[in-house]
């Protein structure tokens, strides 16, 4: 029973931190990387980096 509003197809989870494959671009929760043995992508890689917010941050000039 995985429909468009499961929490397995939703990787945008407000304030929490999701991060990516480096090699693949696969998007993890880090909830879902607790729950793993070892911290390592589906793809088998090892180096996940934190992905950034798509909205920038403007900040008014003086």
């Amino acid at each position: 029973m995985s429909g468009p509003d499961s929490p397995e197809s939703q990787t945008k989870v407000f304030g929490g931190v999701v991060y990516e494959c480096v090699r693949c671009g696969t998007k993890v929760n880090a909830d879902e990387l607790a729950q793993l043995p070892e911290i390592k992508c589906i793809c088998g890689y090892r180096v996940l980096k934190k992905a950034r917010p798509p909205v920038v941050k403007q900040v008014k000039s003086i």
